[in-house]
């Protein structure tokens, strides 16, 4: 795989992840306090910290093509599991992921939420909930980043793209927010359906190495691999909205 295309990558992958994150940050944010949301968030950022310093060194003693193997097998098992609820939305089949009713659910639920203190966390709530956002976010960002940089001993340009992806998300952010909107503009359903091409094109190629095989033409192999699963993904979607049992299905507020 080339830089550009691992920046790519990484790029697409994080810029989702983080939107999912900077959506329940602003959510509980201007609804409860702003002080225990950003407690919440540093927790959440030095407990992510540690995690990268323990996984990160032991990535490198790892073999090779064992690394490939595993890294691969999960690699597979996310962007099919991103593709197939993908496809379920281009077809008619799934809701589509709406950011800004995801917003206003988060939204509800705070101000319903009843009020309570911990320490010099004044809003144990917001702290909770903006916690537990972004290390479940974060937690992927980190196993992307490690992943992917890993396998092509580039782990900085694999860190930089994460880093693009989130300065471009708050970039983002910041205008949505400026404007009174949420992160809604953001195309996600299209993103992820790009994304889930890219993983299970990836984790295909690297699974394989990894099991000993050897692709023709080694990393060009993937300018053939990546098109022919979106050929293959499309091709799902055109069969499946042409069935019988397709229906749109309006906005869906959770992940």
């Amino acid at each position: 795989m080339t830089g550009g295309a691992l920046f790519v990558a990484v790029f697409l992958a994080c810029v989702v992840e983080a939107v999912e994150a900077l959506t329940v940050v602003l959510a509980v944010g201007t609804t409860r306090s702003w002080r225990s949301t950003w407690l919440g968030i540093g927790a959440a950022l030095v407990t992510l910290a540690v995690i990268v310093a323990i996984l990160g060194p032991a990535l490198t003693v790892i073999p090779l093509d064992a690394l490939r193997l595993v890294v691969g097998g999960l690699l597979l098992i996310f962007g099919l599991q991103w593709l197939r609820k993908a496809i379920l939305r281009a077809s008619g089949h799934k809701a589509t992921h709406d950011e800004e009713a995801i917003f206003h659910a988060q939204r509800v639920a705070a101000e319903a939420a009843a009020d309570a203190s911990r320490g010099v966390i004044t809003d144990w709530y917001a702290f909770v909930v903006a916690f537990k956002g972004v290390l479940l976010e974060g937690l992927e960002v980190a196993f992307i980043v490690l992943t992917f940089g890993a396998n092509q001993h580039d782990v900085p340009l694999a860190a930089l793209a994460a880093l693009a992806a989130l300065v471009a998300v708050a970039l983002v952010a910041i205008a949505g927010f400026a404007i009174r909107g949420p992160l809604a503009r953001v195309p996600e359903n299209t993103l992820k359906f790009v994304v889930g091409i890219m993983l299970t094109a990836f984790g295909t190629f690297w699974g394989a190495e990894g099991a000993g095989a050897s692709w023709p033409g080694a990393d060009a192999a993937l300018l053939v691999l990546v098109p022919a699963i979106a050929a293959i993904a499309v091709g799902l979607v055109l069969l499946l909205r042409g069935s019988q049992f397709a229906q749109r299905r309006p906005a869906e507020a959770t992940r």
